[in-house]
């Protein structure tokens, strides 16, 4: 059988898509590929500066794309974008792509006082898609494509202490965490829009072991040069941004995606390859947790789930 491609990506002209973190890696890359493809592309960004230098990327080859200032770690802010995007869309979104991410950094708070991977790579992403619901219901076939990791297979979610607020902090432990809060999250919202009925389809997705920025953003953040000479060995046993970034374009456009499906590379555990359906763990199917986590995410966002 063929192996997926760009190529095989269809026409996006007339649907509009938002990606979170468009400004580097594999939300840039994805921007890019729909834009071409001929959707209008919003890309979301924390750094207006960066975003900037993106979005003129983008529409350097002859994409429709605008920016959106968003910053995951910031509720308010996240409400903010929700609006604007309503208000630009009218109300009218087609995909919305969970892309932006932070990887194992030292321990810290949002802006509301969670801890920051968790805060950042799932609640904020869970209250910008509920937000953004009233947009994706207008569109037929809307999509929601959530980013997982591999790293998944390590997390465990700790309900009683989600936020390392009494349990000693672990940088990879949190990162797994959030990790598995996300496909919990793409799965519970494919099932309850099954019930509800809504033409909006749920899916996950992982890069297998991708180059990107976020392992030299970790560096960073830890201030250590060895984690520094990790981050560029990990990246020249990678695969490229392009190829990784093919398990979400298909999430986003490929006509046989299942609801609540998780897709990604069908090489070697995962590593690298081609999109395909993607293994996961028992953790990540538990539909108890993951309705357990849906109502434990509204509580803390003090956002209203939709659908409820």
């Amino acid at each position: 059988m063929a192996k997926w491609t760009e190529a095989d990506i269809p026409d996006q002209t007339g649907r509009t898509v938002l990606v979170t973190g468009a400004n580097s890696g594999l939300g840039l890359r994805t921007a890019e590929v729909l834009g071409a493809r001929g959707a209008r592309v919003l890309l979301a960004c924390r750094s207006p500066e960066r975003g900037q230098r993106a979005l003129e990327r983008v529409l350097a080859a002859g994409a429709k794309a605008e920016l959106v200032r968003l910053d995951l770690a910031d509720l308010s802010s996240v409400r903010e974008a929700a609006a604007a995007v309503r208000e630009r869309t009218d109300d009218a979104l087609d995909v919305l792509v969970n892309n932006a991410g932070v990887m194992a950094v030292p321990l810290g708070r949002t802006a509301d006082g969670f801890e920051r991977q968790f805060g950042t790579n799932h609640l904020g992403h869970a209250a910008l898609t509920w937000l953004l619901m009233p947009a994706l219901r207008t569109r037929p076939g809307a999509r929601v494509v959530t980013v997982s990791s591999l790293a998944h297979q390590t997390g465990s979610i700790d309900f009683a202490d989600p936020d390392y607020e009494v349990r000693r902090y672990s940088a990879w432990g949190a990162y797994g965490q959030s990790k598995l809060a996300n496909l919990l999250f793409s799965r519970e919202l494919a099932r309850r829009a099954a019930l509800a009925r809504l033409d909006v389809t749920s899916v996950a997705a992982h890069p297998g072991i991708t180059a990107t920025e976020l392992s030299a953003n970790t560096a960073r953040s830890r201030g250590n040069a060895l984690f520094g000479l990790g981050a560029k060995a990990f990246n020249l046993v990678s695969q490229s941004t392009d190829q990784g970034t093919l398990p979400q374009l298909y999430a986003a456009t490929a006509p046989d995606v299942e609801p609540g499906g998780y897709y990604g590379p069908d090489g070697f555990r995962g590593l690298r390859g081609h999109p395909a359906p993607s293994g996961s763990t028992a953790a990540a199917r538990d539909e108890l947790a993951a309705s357990r986590l849906w109502d434990l995410t509204a509580e803390l966002t003090g956002v209203e789930p939709d659908p409820a």
